[in-house]
């Protein structure tokens, strides 16, 4: 299947209206919504807050675990139990360090927050990514819910491990698939295999920032591109997508990668690329009427490099045409959710960073 940049088309005639729902965030990166209209917000350096409604700034909660915050790492994703309302319990996933502070992994984390909104409680790191590596980049760590109760979360290849994706004795540059509690669903692709991980759903990736169940109850997932070359994926269980022996990017500076090849047989290609990098982080697609029949079903993704908003819209499984919202204001987008009053929600990664709500005109 020939697989085609696409150029991107400016419409900000079209745009919504985008309303600050709360400011004061230190380069927020995740966010989740709860059943009373609250938000729930983290903050890389390692804090996590409950955003009133009217766009209040609780206090950071209490009972987190240590996060090793810096560079690319943090306290990055969170996501409300599809039964919060029952169990009030929140997943989350940051950089965790070992017991020297040498090193450190994506980790994923449940608890259960607080009646009183103040703290984490029943604190429990339900998967921890192997190895552990010195390094401050590509955590990956976004966090989806399966229509069956599993979790997905995105790992990177940590930068200086990038061969590893093509192994599967450990979990760098892997989507794994996990249960509620952590364990191995038995149906995973690799359960049983030797010498495999038997938490891995597909390899091959980079750095997946983005990640979202379609309409159909699929997963898409996006990863950051080496200089060039960021792709939206579709991950299959037991498929490889290729990283670090196809790619469309190539070295920082310039220069090939491995053979630099794009295409091999057995490797995936993905749905869509970017060249030049966009830099894409946060992913949701758009299942409410609210901004009329031409939007929904669109894919939205964060531009982090151009600060940008990009609606995508999909026909047949396919690209046809890319769309920058928000780009006035050229602050990087670190997530967008829809949230459940079916209006878009979306994060600017800022040292005064936002939560932002786009208003239908």
């Amino acid at each position: 299947m020939a697989v085609l940049a696409m150029a991107v088309l400016d419409v900000a005639a079209a745009a919504p209206r985008p309303e600050v729902v709360a400011s004061g965030l230190e380069n927020p990166w995740g966010v989740a919504f709860l059943p009373d209209g609250r938000f729930v917000v983290t903050e890389k350096p390692g804090r996590m807050r409950v955003v009133g409604a009217d766009g209040r700034l609780g206090s950071p909660l209490a009972g987190l675990p240590p996060v090793a915050a810096g560079g690319q790492g943090g306290l990055l994703d969170v996501l409300a139990d599809s039964a919060f309302q029952r169990n009030r319990t929140l997943y989350f996933c940051f950089s965790e360090p070992d017991a020297a502070g040498s090193a450190n992994s994506t980790a994923l984390a449940r608890a259960q927050l607080s009646t009183d909104g103040s703290r984490l409680e029943n604190l429990r790191v339900v998967f921890s990514q192997r190895p552990k590596v010195a390094s401050r980049h590509h955590f990956g760590c976004r966090i989806v819910e399966a229509k069956d109760g599993t979790l997905f979360l995105t790992l990177g290849d940590r930068f200086s491990r990038k061969e590893d994706a093509q192994k599967l004795d450990n979990h760098l540059g892997k989507l794994v698939r996990i249960t509620k509690d952590g364990a191995a669903p038995p149906d995973n692709p690799f359960v049983g295999r030797a010498g495999a991980l038997p938490e891995i759903w597909s390899y091959g990736h980079r750095n997946g920032q983005g990640a979202a169940l379609a309409p159909d109850g699929k997963l898409w997932m996006h990863e950051h591109g080496p200089q060039g070359g960021d792709e939206i994926n579709l991950p299959e269980p037991g498929r490889n997508h290729g990283w670090p022996v196809i790619t469309y990017g190539e070295n920082y500076g310039g220069g090939k990668i491995g053979d630099g090849i794009a295409h091999k047989e057995g490797m995936e290609q993905p749905l869509h690329y970017w060249v030049p990098s966009i830099a894409p982080s946060g992913m949701a697609f758009l299942t409410s009427d609210r901004y009329g029949a031409a939007w929904k079903g669109n894919l939205f993704v964060g531009s982090l490099k151009f600060g940008y908003l990009d609606r995508i819209e999909l026909r047949d499984g396919k690209v046809v045409a890319e769309h920058r919202l928000l780009e006035d204001g050229r602050a990087r987008i670190r997530d967008v959710k829809q949230g459940p009053d079916g209006l878009l929600y979306v994060l600017t990664d800022e040292s005064n960073g936002k939560l932002i709500r786009l208003q239908p005109d």
